[in-house]
């Protein structure tokens, strides 16, 4: 056990668990040397942590103040153990990414994976979430930094890199209008339309662009999962309005085809990469990065 945080690891296991009993199972020590602590550190700050309940403990609102900055402080630690080893030129660091599931595939996880094999002592932590969930991790520097569609203006977040990933048509590889350079939204109507729902961050955009033109196609799918979507597209059950960044890998296999759409109202998605702009960030992660940044540089001169 750190030196440095005895009281703070007896208090957050407590805090999670809400039981002494199970604190001091995880942390094998005994139940009484826990809120021992617990009742100094009561004493010195003047006000009770956890209310004393027959069920267990439970966070009073100082307890849940004090929590919270102790979960902050164990992340500053941890940063100031990787600098600390980069001093020492130790080869080891680690490194914590938020990222959209569009991007589970394709680039950045081969850009993930040639880190990996490049840098073998270094260890990642990554966390496939929604864009608003990314973009809440990385303003309170729970990860070093993220990946995510359309960061709001005023998040707080700072863009390091992006690419704009245009909206487009999705149909099979050998469908009547798929070697048009462009379509129009009205120039599919007569097919079925798979149409992507919340919290495909597509949605939005296709539902804007279906309200703006008066269109309600009478035959049609709705469906929140990308990877059902390009199955029933390559399956011949419709068409779908989706980014270019969601159906990239198939067009390049030749599975599926990738019509973009023109029009004014046309707005394409943004992938940006993300970081909070106080954070300190250790070497490793600033490798990586600027990797990413790379990558994104390169992504957005291929459109």
């Amino acid at each position: 056990m750190d030196p440095f945080s005895r009281f703070s690891h007896y208090f957050a296991a407590v805090a999670a668990s809400g039981s002494l009993r199970k604190a001091a199972e995880k942390l094998h020590v005994s139940a009484s040397a826990i809120n021992r602590q617990i009742l100094l550190a009561e004493e010195m700050m003047g006000t009770l942590l956890f209310e004393r309940l027959p069920a267990g403990l439970r966070l009073t609102t100082a307890g849940e103040l004090l929590y919270d900055d102790i979960r902050r402080w164990n992340r500053e630690l941890e940063r100031t153990r990787q600098r600390v080893d980069e001093l020492q030129g130790l080869k080891r660091g680690h490194v914590s990414v938020a990222l959209i599931a569009a991007v589970n595939h394709g680039a950045v996880a081969a850009e993930l994976a040639a880190a990996a094999q490049e840098y073998p002592w270094l260890t990642f932590d990554l966390a496939v979430c929604d864009s608003q969930t990314v973009a809440a991790r990385v303003a309170d520097a729970s990860v070093d930094f993220g990946l995510l569609l359309d960061p709001l203006e005023h998040s707080g977040l700072e863009v390091r890199a992006f690419c704009e990933m245009p909206l487009g048509v999705v149909m099979p590889a050998d469908h009547l209008l798929a070697s048009r350079p462009a379509l129009s939204i009205g120039q599919f109507s007569e097919y079925r339309h798979i149409i992507p729902t919340a919290p495909l961050m597509v949605h939005e955009r296709s539902a804007m662009l279906y309200q703006r033109h008066d269109l309600t196609p009478a035959a049609t799918i709705s469906c929140n999962d990308t990877r059902m979507i390009k199955s029933l597209v390559a399956a011949g059950a419709g068409v779908s309005l989706l980014s270019l960044l969601d159906v990239s890998d198939e067009v390049t296999r030749g599975e599926l085809a990738f019509v973009p759409l023109h029009g004014r109202a046309v707005r394409p998605l943004t992938l940006a990469l993300c970081i909070a702009p106080k954070r300190q960030l250790s070497r490793a992660a600033q490798m990586m990065l600027q990797r990413f940044t790379l990558l994104l540089e390169t992504m957005a001169g291929q459109q």
